[in-house]
């Protein structure tokens, strides 16, 4: 049994910690600025959850502590717990946030603390898809990620503003910018999502993917969207959105050399969002507790866990993937 800290109880840090009592029996400690909101949380737990009212980096007497608050709020705060040798999960899917945090790696190598980044639905549970669908090659030559649907109100902003900002992709061996809005694809999600119309945007997979593929020739990211969020990406968010996030869905999909031949392997999930995120997250914190990461630092999942042993115990708490079986073009 641990006891993990979760800073930020919306939508993701609410189900994260429903996880972590209900199938972990571990104590959690909630922190959330929202008085009404963490309590309403508190006591929805049971007696393995607590609320402690200090600011969101005070010290804090736990093993692990997760980020889930919104984005551009988490790097400051990771820092100061990495200073006191707490392991960090952040939910983060913000570039500015993850460019920040991989920055922590040689502090954290430094106290052997664990910095893991991008624990969520995408990035998260992409990054364990693509390092699974890796093995079946013998050189992983292009990672492409597309997403659909948000984990609750914070989400759905950050996805708005990332639309309206200019998106970083990995090509020959250095970052190629890129317009947000741009570059339609149409992509193909687990039902009862199916096809969507996907663009680039402001998303930060490309920066934990590349590490953790030696050689990758080309790694992309896509969010989908209407014409109205395109229209509008550059916009204050006008609309109100769903308090936990609707359905949603994640693909990826890697192309590379198997057998001396090209080949394209596709994996994807359906979840909620905020549902899948708070699973991915959970685990990741068990992972850390129980001492399976691959190494100290700051690191995507894609380069810190074995992707077998992740994914089936995300298929135990009822997140399952799919294998894409269609003809590629299709």
């Amino acid at each position: 049994m641990a006891r993990i800290g979760i800073l930020g109880v919306g939508a993701v840090g609410a189900r994260l910690a429903r996880q972590l009592v209900s199938t972990d029996d571990d104590d959690v400690v909630l922190r959330d600025e929202r008085r009404n909101r963490v309590e309403l949380v508190a006591n929805s737990l049971g007696d393995r959850a607590s609320i402690d009212r200090g600011s969101l980096d005070d010290p804090l007497d736990v093993d692990v502590v997760v980020l889930a608050g919104p984005a551009r709020t988490q790097t400051q705060v990771a820092e100061q717990f990495v200073r006191r040798g707490i392991h960090v999960v952040s939910t983060s899917d913000d570039l500015t946030d993850v460019r920040a945090l991989l920055a922590l790696d040689q502090q954290a190598r430094e106290r052997n603390v664990h910095v893991v980044i991008g624990a969520g639905f995408a990035p998260g549970l992409t990054c364990v898809l693509a390092a699974h669908a890796a093995k079946k090659f013998e050189q992983v030559d292009e990672v492409h990620v597309a997403k659909s649907g948000t984990g609750g109100p914070s989400c759905a902003r950050q996805h708005h503003r990332a639309l309206g900002r200019g998106a970083v992709d990995w090509r020959d061996g250095s970052w190629d910018a890129r317009p947000g809005g741009s570059g339609r694809e149409l992509c193909w999600f687990p039902d009862p999502i199916g096809p969507q119309d996907c663009y680039r945007a402001e998303l930060p997979d490309a920066l934990v993917l590349v590490p953790a593929f030696p050689g990758v020739r080309r790694v992309t990211s896509r969010v989908s969207a209407t014409r109205r969020d395109r229209l509008t990406a550059r916009l204050p968010m006008l609309w109100p959105t769903d308090p936990e996030g609707g359905p949603g869905a994640v693909r990826v999909e890697v192309r590379g050399r198997s057998n001396g031949r090209g080949s394209v392997l596709v994996y994807g999930a359906m979840d909620r969002p905020a549902v899948a995120a708070g699973a991915v997250a959970a685990v990741a914190s068990r992972f850390i507790v129980n001492g399976s990461l691959r190494r100290f630092g700051a690191a995507g999942l894609a380069e810190s866990v074995d992707s077998l042993a992740f994914l089936a115990e995300l298929a135990r708490r009822g997140v399952r993937a799919a294998v894409f079986e269609g003809e590629a073009g299709a």
